[in-house]
C-alpha cells in the first residue's frame, strides 16, 4: 500500500469543537474571582436540564463520578447485583465495584453495540438491584424495554448516557415528529453523562446526573461536596455566620466554574454538532455500505444517535490491527472497538458474574470494531480519504 503524501495532514480520531466563546467565557469565569463550584455550575445544570427536559440535574467532575454516585444514591451496596454489560469503557463496571457490589455481565448486540434485551430477564437473580446500560457509542439501547423489565421486577435503571448527549429515543412506538425525546431526560431513575474530550459536549473533564426524583438529586449534592450540609454559595452569601455539618460520609465529585462556564457555550453548540455528526454518518454509511469485508452500524428507528464514534467492523479478528496500521500509515488515526472489563487483569473470575447466553458478542465486537475519525470539523475531502482508505485496506 502507497504510503500518504508528506504534505498531507494527518486525521485525527476526534477533536473538540472549542473557540474564543468558550476561551472567553473561561476568562470570565477566572476573573469573576470564583472559580470552584459555584454560580456558572448552577446555571449549566438549569440549561442542561432545560435542554434534556430534565427535572433536575447536578454537575460532578466526571461520569465515572457520576455512576458512583447514583449507585450509592439508590443503595447499592455489598451483596447486591447490578445488571450492565462488560462491553463498555471499564468506569462503567468499576462504579458497581466500588459500592461492593457484584457487575453482572450481559451480552451485546452486534448492530449497536449495545446490550441485547431478550438476555437481561435471564440475568436476574434475588440479588438484583438495577440495570445499569449504556448508550454505547452515543446509540440510545432499548431503554424503553429495559425500563419496562425493570419495572416489572421491582428493579432501578440507571442509564450510563456517557456518549450520548443529544441523542434522542421514541419510546413505545410513537411516531410523530414530536415524540423524540432526549437521552437524559431520563428514562430511567438516573442518567449519567460525561464531559470529557472525546464527547461532543466537553468542559475538559466533567460529567453530570439527571434524575425526576428530587430527593435523589438533593443526595447527589450532598454526597459531591464532601457531605456538606452547606454549600458554599449559600454559606458566602449569608449575611449571618453559617457553621456547616457533616452527617454523612461523602466525597470531592465538584466540577469547578470554569469548566461549567465552558460547558454552557458547548451547550450552545451542540444541536450543531449533532446535525454536522448525522451528515458525516449518513457520508459514510452510504459509501461503506455493501463494501465486502466491512460491517456499518445500525441505528434502530426508534433511536437518533448523535455519533459519537462511528464504528464499522472488519470480519474477522485477524485483519482489525492490519486495517487499522494501513490506515495510520496514511496518516489517519483510529481506535479499536470498545473494550471488555471482563478480558482486563482487574476483573479476574470471582469479581464478577456471566450472564447466561454468554460473551462472545461482546468479544467479537472489540475484536472486529475499529472506530473511524468523526468530529464537527472533519471535511467532507478528509472524510473521502478515510473512506478511499479503508476500502483499500480491507480489500489488500
Amino acid at each position: 500500500m502507497s504510503q500518504v503524501p508528506v504534505s498531507a495532514p494527518a486525521i485525527p480520531v476526534a477533536r473538540p469543537w472549542m473557540g474564543e466563546e468558550e476561551a472567553a467565557a473561561a476568562r470570565r469565569a477566572i476573573l469573576s474571582g470564583w472559580v470552584t463550584q459555584g454560580p456558572e455550575v448552577a446555571a449549566l445544570e438549569q440549561e442542561f436540564a432545560a435542554f434534556v427536559g430534565a427535572p433536575h440535574a447536578c454537575a460532578v467532575s466526571n461520569c465515572t463520578t457520576a455512576l458512583h454516585l447514583a449507585l450509592v444514591a439508590l443503595g447499592i451496596g455489598p451483596g447486591d447485583e447490578v445488571i450492565t454489560v462488560s462491553h463498555s469503557y471499564i468506569a462503567t463496571a468499576n462504579a458497581v465495584r466500588y459500592t461492593g457490589a457484584t457487575p453482572v455481565f450481559v451480552d451485546v448486540e452486534l448492530d449497536s453495540f449495545n446490550i441485547d434485551p431478550a438476555l437481561v430477564a435471564g440475568a436476574i437473580t434475588p440479588r438484583t438491584r438495577a440495570i445499569l446500560c449504556v448508550h454505547q457509542l452515543g446509540m440510545p439501547c432499548d431503554i424503553g424495554a429495559l425500563v419496562r423489565l425493570a419495572r416489572a421486577h421491582g428493579l432501578k435503571v440507571i442509564e450510563d448516557a456517557a456518549c450520548a448527549a443529544g441523542s434522542q429515543v421514541r419510546i413505545d412506538g410513537d411516531s410523530g415528529a414530536d415524540d423524540w425525546e432526549p437521552i437524559g431526560r431520563p428514562h430511567g431513575d438516573v442518567a449519567c453523562f460525561s464531559f470529557h474530550p472525546r464527547k461532543l459536549l466537553s468542559t475538559g473533564d466533567g460529567g453530570m446526573i439527571t434524575t425526576r426524583d428530587a430527593a435523589l438529586d438533593q443526595t447527589f449534592r450532598l454526597l459531591r461536596q464532601h457531605g456538606m450540609s452547606v454549600p458554599d454559595t449559600v454559606r458566602h452569601a449569608s449575611t449571618k455566620v453559617i457553621q456547616e455539618q457533616y452527617p454523612v460520609v461523602g466525597y470531592n465529585y465538584r466540577l469547578t466554574d470554569i469548566q461549567a462556564a465552558v460547558g454552557r457555550e458547548q451547550l450552545k453548540r451542540l444541536p450543531a454538532m449533532v446535525a454536522r455528526r448525522r451528515l458525516l454518518a449518513a457520508r459514510y454509511h452510504d459509501a461503506l455500505s455493501g463494501v465486502p469485508g466491512v460491517a456499518v452500524p445500525v441505528e434502530p428507528a426508534w433511536a437518533r444517535t448523535n455519533w459519537q464514534s462511528y464504528a464499522v467492523r472488519v470480519d474477522t479478528p485477524s485483519r482489525q490491527h492490519a486495517v487499522m496500521q494501513a490506515l495510520l500509515d496514511r496518516g489517519i488515526a483510529t481506535r479499536r472497538g470498545v473494550m471488555n472489563a471482563h478480558r482486563e487483569a482487574a476483573y479476574p473470575h470471582g469479581s464478577w458474574v456471566m450472564a447466561p447466553g454468554g460473551l462472545g458478542r461482546s468479544e467479537q465486537a472489540q475484536d472486529t470494531a475499529i472506530v473511524l475519525p468523526l468530529y464537527h470539523q472533519l471535511s467532507e475531502g478528509d472524510q473521502d480519504r478515510v473512506i478511499a482508505a479503508l476500502r483499500e485496506a480491507v480489500a489488500a
